[in-house]
């Protein structure tokens, strides 16, 4: 006999800025020059569980862009804590895991790239248009690295 199946839900409570940072270190020098920045980006993502069902997710988005040539200070950082609260039923073990790695973290990133985009032209640095992140790959690579830790066998 099978088991019935279970309904996943998942539905977004709240989207909310956490925190946002801005840094502009070589103001006003580095408006003197041409913008053709060396931009790096990292992302991380936590999950925090507030009820049974309910968890916040907070994607942080750190940018920094330095001048080309110039490897001793970045002339722009903008760092984005965009959060949210998800109501989650049905899932838990690794399909609960997948959801708050992949599911939630792309339901918050344009909220993340409207961020970032909007406080560099108020920094009066050009727009960052961030490319979109492949969520599912970087969270299978999270688990092939905990598995490898582990001394686990990947395929």
């Amino acid at each position: 006999m099978a088991e019935p199946q279970v309904e996943v839900r998942v539905q977004v409570e709240r989207v909310y800025l956490k925190d946002l940072s801005f840094e502009s270190p070589k103001a006003p020098q580095v408006f003197a020059s041409e913008w053709k920045p060396n931009v790096h980006l990292d992302i991380n993502t936590t999950a925090n569980r507030i009820s049974p069902t309910r968890f916040e997710i907070v994607l942080t988005a750190t940018l920094s862009a330095r001048p080309q040539g110039d490897d001793t200070s970045p002339a722009l950082i903008i760092e984005v804590q965009q959060a949210g609260v998800f109501l989650i039923e049905g899932a838990d073990g690794p399909a609960l895991e997948r959801i708050l790695a992949v599911a939630c973290p792309d339901i918050l990133f344009p909220y993340v790239r409207e961020a970032v985009d909007n406080v560099a032209a108020k920094g009066t640095f050009p727009p960052f248009m961030l490319a979109p992140v492949d969520f599912p790959s970087l969270y299978e690579q999270a688990v092939r690295n905990r598995a490898e830790e582990r001394g686990d066998s990947v395929n």
